[in-house]
């Protein structure tokens, strides 16, 4: 029997939150945190915006379309980096395995307790009320033996509000999921399940092995696995990030080779910045493109040892775009990724002498 307990504890539309208990007019009032003008993007929208449909990552031309009375305010990133180191040091008041996921979610492994009742219900119920009393913000947990179900739960009774699932409720509940709603099933991974005749986990659970080996490769593991309930993953506080990334998307389509040289020399300051506060190192590199028709192509390198410069990542980006842009297309957006990381720190200005795989 499992004997896990995971608490996952999401903020409720944390950047908007933030927004609206700082500045009281905006209360209650349809909000997107982001640029409402030219190619702005949606980072965050309150729950009244959501009403009309605006959700994040949406251009916010379309944002304005579909709420005309949609309030835009720039986001305070340092803002919202200090409250969400406010609300971790709440998390660590109970247990010391906290596994951030972002600046606004996290899993905890409250299996041992350091204070409080023995109870993962009690101990998330009187989180959410801290983070409500001591910083005024809304935060929806779910409780579980695992973090799969754990992340599920805490969006069904969003916002302000938590949701348990017990070892003896795992199965009933996995078969009346929706495909869409398991972890790791976006848009593309749903349409290619629901070709297969799969809708629910129900279905999931019915497909063999190697069916799902067959068509998701060792993704098909994972699946066949949450479907009967099981997730051996632990709350790791020393997780190192997958990747890490910065981008640009352009206020003008850029297609001349000396402005998209110096906007990708931008970008990869930025990236090496990134890389340097978090002591990571990484050996893969992925350029992203998107052109003025919105095609996106990536184009990835590895190498044999990690980088370590900025003028190394600059050198390597830049060879990436222009061995693989179309010289006649427009270039709205670039973007810089580094995965395979290490966790070391970066020397600065030491240049290594590389081999390069494809």
């Amino acid at each position: 029997m499992p004997c896990q307990k995971i608490i996952h504890i999401d903020m409720d539309a944390f950047y908007a939150s933030v927004e609206q208990r700082d500045h009281p007019e905006y209360r209650e009032k349809p909000l997107a945190v982001g640029g409402g003008s030219g190619r702005g993007v949606v980072a965050a929208a309150s729950y009244e915006a959501r009403k009309f449909g605006v959700r994040s990552a949406m251009p916010g031309a379309l944002a304005r379309k579909k709420c005309p009375e949609l309030i835009f305010v720039k986001p305070r990133f340092e803002v919202y980096k200090a409250l969400s180191r406010k609300i971790r040091d709440i998390f660590f008041e109970y247990t010391d395995l906290v596994e951030p996921l972002s600046l606004d979610e996290a899993f905890l492994d409250v299996t041992h307790p350091k204070k409080g009742k023995n109870s993962a219900t009690l101990i998330a119920r009187e989180i959410r009320k801290r983070i409500d009393e001591e910083l005024q913000l809304k935060a929806s947990a779910g409780i579980s033996y695992n973090k799969f179900l754990a992340k599920i739960a805490s969006d069904i009774k969003k916002p302000n509000g938590q949701y348990v699932i017990k070892p003896e409720q795992a199965a009933g509940f996995i078969e009346s999921l929706p495909i869409e709603k398991f972890f790791g099933v976006g848009k593309v991974t749903a349409e290619k399940f629901k070709k297969l005749g799969i809708h629910s986990g129900k279905e999931l659970k019915e497909a063999s092995r190697e069916k799902l080996r067959k068509h998701f490769g060792k993704h098909g593991m994972f699946f066949f696995s949450i479907a009967r309930g099981e997730d051996l993953r632990k709350v790791d506080p020393q997780r190192i990030r997958k990747s890490v990334g910065a981008e640009n998307t352009f206020s003008s389509d850029l297609l001349n080779a000396t402005e998209l040289d110096q906007a990708l020399e931008d970008i990869c300051s930025e990236l090496y910045r990134r890389l340097v506060k978090a002591g990571i190192l990484g050996k893969t590199i992925t350029l992203k493109i998107k052109y003025h028709d919105f095609i996106q192509v990536t184009r990835s390198r590895t190498l044999l040892l990690p980088m370590q410069t900025e003028k190394e990542i600059l050198q390597l980006s830049r060879e990436l775009l222009h061995q693989h842009r179309e010289p006649e297309k427009p270039i709205r957006l670039l973007g810089v990724t580094f995965s395979m990381l290490e966790k070391k720190g970066i020397l600065p200005g030491k240049q290594l002498r590389l081999d390069l795989t494809f």
